[in-house]
């Protein structure tokens, strides 16, 4: 599951709220090892998922780099280079 957690730090443009909750959805999936809680646990898988988008938000919004903001189109092909390089 976690090999779908994207970095979101550096980007041009910044990271969506819709890609911050994703990556936290898929954390908290791999903590809990719940794809879908039952009904009993959905409230607490859905305030983990909200808690962890908040703290990925503020780390994002406080973290400072020198580095030029990498472009999604450029990694993403990188990405598909190295999977093709690995699985042929």
């Amino acid at each position: 599951m976690c090999r779908n957690i994207k970095t979101l730090f550096n980007f041009e443009p910044p990271a969506t709220e819709d890609e911050i909750r994703a990556s936290a959805l898929q954390f908290v999936r791999k903590l809990s090892g719940f794809n879908t809680p039952s009904q009993a646990n959905a409230a607490a898988f859905n305030k983990a998922v909200e808690e962890v988008s908040a703290a990925a938000r503020k780390l994002l919004s406080s973290l400072h780099t020198h580095a030029p903001a990498r472009d999604r189109e450029v990694e993403a092909e990188k990405a598909r280079e190295r999977s093709r390089a690995r699985f042929g």
